[in-house]
């Protein structure tokens, strides 16, 4: 792993920052699409055993790049999820780490 980071540092440090951001965002939502028919099929929940969606629907779902917090509360509400979502300071310096429960459902 760690010859991977120093790869992705090097190449990092060659190309404009703005194009890294870029590429961590839309990785940031692969990693998304990935993780969501991940869990389900980690539960043994098939798309079309989903309460509020349909199979199609959960499809479509699970391959957004994007989509609003209240569906995504939604599609792990009916895999049997609770939703917890936290803010934490940006500065990694601090020793004391505040966060902040933004969602608990």
């Amino acid at each position: 792993m760690k010859q991977h980071r120093d790869f992705i540092n090097e190449v990092a440090e060659q190309i404009p920052e703005y194009r890294v951001k870029r590429a961590f965002e839309e990785a940031e939502k692969e990693i998304l699409q990935i993780r969501l028919s991940d869990i389900r099929e980690k539960l043994g929940i098939r798309q079309e055993d989903i309460r509020s969606f349909t199979q199609s629907g959960v499809s479509k779902l699970e391959a957004r790049k994007d989509m609003k917090v209240s569906t995504l509360v939604e599609y792990l509400h009916d895999l049997g999820l609770t939703v917890e979502i936290k803010a934490y300071s940006q500065d990694r310096s601090s020793k004391k780490k505040e966060e902040f429960i933004l969602l608990k459902k």
